[in-house]
This record gives C-alpha cells, sequence and structure tokens, in this order.
C-alpha cells in the first residue's frame, strides 16, 4: 500500500479556520484540507487555538486569533508571526516525517522557510504567494512604497524553497530570479457547499472585505448614491468589526485609529456618504450565515479595485451564489469574470456605472456553474497535490 503523502499546513496567526467573517486566505486553507483529505493526503494545520477542520489535526501557539494586531506597526505585530512561525517550525522539525510544507505566511514566511530547508532532513517548502503584487517600475514611481523584489530575487538563491502565486496575472511580474524557483499557478476555490445558490436576487448591492484605497470601496458609495441604489458593505475597517465601534473611533478626534491608513480612508472618503445616504449601510463584520445570505440575495456584487488584486475570493464566492460581479479590470479579475456571461469587466468608472445597470442580464446558474468547473474545492486541492509531487520530483 503506497505511503500516504504527509503535508504541514502552515497559516497565519491571525484568524480561526475556518474563518467566521472575513478571512480570504482562511477560506482558502479550510478548502484544500478538505480536498487534500478526499484525495488521500494527510495534511496537519498550524494555526491559532480555535480552529476546527473535521478530520484535520490542529496544532497551535496562541490560544486565541491575533487580527486585533495585524494592522500594528511591524515592531508590534511582528513578533505574534515569528513566534507562530517558530513554533510551527520546532514541531515539524521535531516530528521528522512530514514529506512537505505548505506555507501561507506572507514574507516572513519565505524567510523562515528559505534558511529552514537549509538545514538536514528537513521537508521542501511551497509557499502560496497571497500577495500583495511583485514590485514595478511603474508602481514604485507612483507610490513611492520599498522595493520587494529585492527580497524575491535573493531567495531565488533557495534550492528547496519553491512558490506558487494566485494568478497568471501575479506571476508574470514576477523578478527573473526568483523564476527557478515559480511552479505553475493555482487559482483559489471555495467549497461549494458553504454557499446557498439563489436563483433570485433582491435590488441592493453590496461590497465585503477590508476597507482600504486599493480596494476602492469609495467608488461603489458614490455611484449607488448617484443611482439611487442600496448599498450594504461588510468587512472591517482597521480592524474595526463593528458599526458601533466604528461610530465612536470616528467621533472622537483623538482616536489612535487615526494613525491607520485604512481608518483615515474610510472617515474621509467612504463615511460623509453614508452619513447624508442612509441607503448606503456599513454592516461590520459579519458571520458565516449573514455573509451567505447578503451574499446571495444581493442584486450584485462590486469589486472597484485600483490595484493589481492577486485574485479576490470574494468573486468566487459570489458566484458561487449566484450573485453576478462588476468589477475593474485590474490583475486577476479577466481570469476569474469573463465579461457578459458571469459579470462584467470595466475600464473606466464611467463603464463600471454603465455595467452596475445591466446585472440583470446575468444568469444566476452560469456564475454558479463558473465556480464548479474552475474554482471549487476539489480543482484546488488536484493542482496542489500536482505542485506536491513537482517539488518532491525536482528535490529527491
Amino acid at each position: 500500500m503506497a505511503k500516504r503523502l504527509r503535508v504541514a499546513m502552515i497559516a497565519p496567526p491571525w484568524l480561526a479556520i475556518p474563518p467566521q467573517g472575513y478571512g480570504g486566505i482562511e477560506e482558502v486553507v479550510d478548502g484544500l484540507h478538505v480536498g487534500l483529505r478526499k484525495l488521500g493526503v494527510d495534511a496537519e494545520l498550524f494555526s491559532v487555538r480555535p480552529s476546527r477542520i473535521r478530520g484535520v489535526k490542529v496544532n497551535s501557539y496562541f490560544k486565541e486569533g491575533q487580527y486585533e494586531h495585524i494592522h500594528r506597526p511591524i515592531y508590534e505585530s511582528s513578533p505574534i508571526l515569528i513566534a507562530h512561525l517558530l513554533y510551527s517550525l520546532d514541531a515539524i522539525r521535531k516530528d521528522g516525517k512530514f514529506d512537505i510544507i505548505h506555507d501561507h505566511n506572507g514574507f516572513f514566511g519565505p524567510l523562515a522557510m528559505h534558511y529552514f530547508t537549509q538545514i538536514p532532513g528537513t521537508p521542501p517548502v511551497v509557499h502560496t504567494y497571497h500577495g500583495p503584487p511583485f514590485s514595478t517600475a511603474a508602481f514604485l514611481k507612483k507610490s513611492g512604497l520599498p522595493d520587494n523584489r529585492d527580497m524575491w530575487n535573493l531567495l531565488g538563491k533557495s534550492k528547496r524553497f519553491f512558490v506558487v502565486g494566485l494568478s497568471e496575472s501575479m506571476m508574470k511580474e514576477a523578478p527573473s530570479a526568483l523564476k527557478p524557483r515559480i511552479l505553475p499557478h493555482v487559482h483559489n476555490a471555495v467549497v461549494l457547499t458553504k454557499f446557498t445558490f439563489h436563483p433570485k436576487h433582491q435590488k441592493y448591492f453590496y461590497t465585503i472585505g477590508r476597507f482600504s484605497p486599493e480596494k476602492g470601496n469609495h467608488i461603489a458609495a458614490q455611484l449607488c448614491d448617484e443611482l439611487g441604489y442600496t448599498l450594504k458593505m461588510a468587512g472591517t475597517v482597521a480592524g474595526i468589526n463593528t458599526p458601533k465601534q466604528l461610530i465612536l473611533e470616528l467621533s472622537n478626534p483623538l482616536s489612535d485609529y487615526r494613525g491607520y491608513t485604512d481608518f483615515r480612508y474610510y472617515s474621509d472618503k467612504v463615511w460623509p456618504i453614508t452619513v447624508k445616504n442612509p441607503d448606503i449601510q456599513y454592516l461590520g463584520n459579519i458571520c458565516a450565515e449573514e455573509k451567505d445570505k447578503l451574499i446571495g440575495s444581493a442584486r450584485a456584487f462590486l469589486l472597484p479595485i485600483d490595484w493589481e488584486e492577486p485574485f479576490g475570493m470574494v468573486m468566487i464566492e459570489a458566484l458561487a451564489c449566484g450573485t453576478p460581479v462588476v468589477a475593474m479590470n485590474r490583475g486577476s479579475v479577466p481570469e476569474i469574470i469573463e465579461h457578459g456571461v458571469n459579470g462584467f469587466v470595466a475600464n473606466s468608472v464611467a463603464e463600471f456605472k454603465k455595467y452596475m445597470q445591466r446585472v440583470d442580464e446575468i444568469s444566476p446558474i452560469a456564475c454558479r456553474e463558473s465556480v464548479e468547473k474552475r474554482f471549487s474545492h476539489e480543482v484546488m486541492a488536484k493542482n496542489y497535490l500536482d505542485r506536491y509531487h513537482e517539488v518532491l520530483a525536482k528535490v529527491s
């Protein structure tokens, strides 16, 4: 009888798996475990204590999720991630029987894995690069942010560390020195049974996820205000989870949250619209049951992003419920949205506004079928299993 492949899956320490509200990476890890188990893979999870996946052993250093600290400066938040990674890698080394490590931790993850894989007898690593996008000259000139390509170029010298991106568009900008470490991309996916298919929809639109300038939430609010549409917005604002807490902090000119870019963005760009128009509503970070109802009953999901979206779990979650998507033509959007079939892809705010008025042309069945064929957890798990075997063949 063939030996079962044994995988150590290292999730981030911020949220439990499955997440109770917003949590893109956590949803991916949850679905991947379910899919791998069906394929006969023995995958153990390294996450925070509340995590629960049926039939999966969970290893935890922290007794609860650390999301409240995720937006703090790096010198305050990094010790959490470092402790989580040190605990996980120490446990993996002491166990000594894992065939491969699958890491999902940004930046600190690749650093730790680069050196860990140099220890004799340790398993090779597949790191899923969830973002942000690789730096480009044009982006650096516009943003003034530091260049992340230096890090990736140096990681290209690793021998037993490999990178998988979420989309073709994301990985085409990878620096040349990293190319030998890159495996074919794997699209994210969802467990379809978690999302209720709705053949009929109400009249409101929605956004969901973290509020930030690159997400373009204010554009959705502005357009719904102009068109007289109802907009329901769910998600976190700089770690704030409830409308009550958000209002308290917005009303406090001395709030510590004013040091956070995402909070200032909501305060300056989104809040003024919600104040004047009660049909533009902030719901807070909602639970899984509330999310399913919000998504499934909506007329459409709006994604007016202003960055190169690496993938966008929120798109396939909407489609799984039969809800069309209107999104800006950035990053992976055209790999997910087939224009005129399961949504619309806009090249400008004017086009976005026009397509919002055409969403009733999209068939809910076509939306659901697009996920069944390309973005189910079974498809994702099979693709990752192929990547694991490719790595093991390379390092053998």
